[in-house]
């Protein structure tokens, strides 16, 4: 089994091990290529030994570097009153990063 991590960015919560790409929320102040290090490591395991965090572990990073920057397919939201001649249509595409995970566990 290999290393892996729990880590948090965006408000959400992601499992991250070397080498896999991890789809997460897009940081404003980062382009491709960049390097990223995430500090905010809920949980590591190395199949031997499992550390949890309250609720961050400390001193705990992994490194990742951004390979893709893009949106993802649109999300249409309908609002329609029947008889009442009323329908709104609107869209809307989340913006996302492809981050690969270098290690740093």
């Amino acid at each position: 089994m290999k290393p892996f991590a729990i880590i948090e960015t965006g408000g959400k919560q992601y499992r991250a091990s070397e080498g896999e790409t991890v789809k997460i929320e897009k940081i404003p102040a980062l382009r491709k290529g960049a390097e990223v290090l995430f500090d905010k490591v809920l949980l590591t395991d190395d199949g031997a030994q499992t550390t949890l965090g309250a609720p961050y572990i400390a001193g705990a990073k992994v490194k990742g570097e951004i390979t893709e920057e893009g949106r993802n397919r649109k999300v249409e939201v309908v609002k329609y009153k029947a008889k009442s001649r009323y329908f709104k249509l609107r869209g809307h595409r989340q913006p996302f990063m492809k981050v690969k995970i270098t290690g740093g566990f």
